[in-house]
């Protein structure tokens, strides 16, 4: 008895070809790993920069502080 695949031959040799004509880094080859791959890391990093820097800002005129 066998096993059926996960998925069609069809759709895998399909898939081979598309990530073997790309001639970029392997992590930046599917269609939608410009998303996971640089738009989020930029956005967590504008997001810590911009945390810091008011944090620094309020420790600086002290702002925030308990009494």
């Amino acid at each position: 008895m066998s096993e059926l695949p996960f998925r069609a031959r069809e759709k895998l040799l399909e898939k081979q070809k598309h990530f073997q004509s790309v001639h970029k880094h392997t992590h930046l080859k599917g269609p939608l790993d410009k998303i996971t791959s640089v738009a989020i890391p930029l956005a967590l990093a504008a997001t810590s920069i911009y945390l810091i820097g008011r944090g620094i800002y309020n420790l600086s005129h002290g702002i925030g502080k308990k009494e």
